[in-house]
């Protein structure tokens, strides 16, 4: 105490002249509207910056806890998406030419062999869903294959990796038409054959079917040429195609529902009889 007497002793003149300089400021100010507007605003601007300041680190101290809080919900969220019953999402179907929504219906394979050389495949949904022997199989990469037998609520389908499989199917630029058979080897190539020798062909023309019968539209996908041989016998190509489709990992499939099948059948056979 003794000190903060002598200080004052020592400084008096000092803090005499600071003490009214103060009170003449403050009557100057109070009196004088501008110098009062000016003392506020810099006061104000200087106590903005020490907020502003103070919350940057707050907020920055506060990055922890909302990292923290992020990363939480990110595990709730794939906890939802993970324990989903089936993730599996249908293939779209408006972009398959030819397939009209109504046409079609809708199933799953169940059953995907393909180390044999006569392959079948089994889907979920057979008579009772109005499948039919002879129906076209496709999906949103293209042509599956054939409906061979159904049961009430089964069915099997030729697959494409099938020795006994023929299909009708064309070059999709110049329109030449060949058969569509499996040799056996590859589960992710077809052939083409009897192809004429006038149909231009390049390895990654698109294949396409042929709509030469009434189980496939015409222009649905197939493949794209990969290697040309010719038949020096027939003269003719023989095309080998790799597939749009991995017929390893099969999903979603559709099964074509043409309408006209029966009608087309029956004019054809007449027309048979009266050969």
């Amino acid at each position: 105490m003794q000190q903060i007497f002598n200080f004052v002793l020592k400084n008096s003149n000092r803090l005499l002249f600071l003490l009214l300089l103060v009170i003449s400021l403050s009557l100057t100010i109070q009196s004088h509207s501008y110098h009062k507007s000016k003392i506020i605003s810099s006061a104000n601007f200087f106590t903005g910056g020490i907020y502003e300041k103070i919350n940057n680190v707050d907020e920055y101290f506060g990055l922890r806890e909302q990292n923290e809080e992020l990363a939480a919900e990110n595990a709730r969220l794939k906890s939802i998406l993970f324990n989903q019953k089936d993730t599996t999402k249908l293939p779209q179907i408006d972009s398959i030419k030819g397939v009209k929504k109504i046409d079609i219906i809708v199933s799953k394979v169940i059953r995907n062999p393909y180390s044999t050389l006569e392959n079948y495949l089994t889907i979920n949904n057979g008579a009772t869903s109005g499948i039919k022997p002879n129906m076209g199989v496709i999906n949103s990469a293209g042509i599956v294959g054939i409906v061979d037998k159904t049961s009430k609520n089964y069915a099997t389908i030729i697959s494409v990796l099938n020795v006994n499989s023929k299909i009708n199917a064309k070059i999709k630029k110049s329109n030449h038409f060949g058969s569509l058979v499996w040799n056996g080897k590859s589960t992710g190539f077809v052939q083409l054959i009897d192809v004429p020798r006038l149909a231009g062909v390049r390895k990654g023309d698109t294949i396409v079917t042929g709509g030469q019968s009434i189980i496939f539209p015409e222009n649905i996908g197939i493949g794209t040429i990969d290697k040309v041989y010719i038949d020096d016998e027939t003269n003719y190509y023989t095309l080998d195609i790799r597939l749009f489709n991995d017929m390893t990992n099969l999903g979603h499939v559709y099964i074509i529902k043409n309408k006209d099948t029966e009608e087309i059948t029956n004019l054809e056979n007449q027309s048979k009889k009266d050969e």
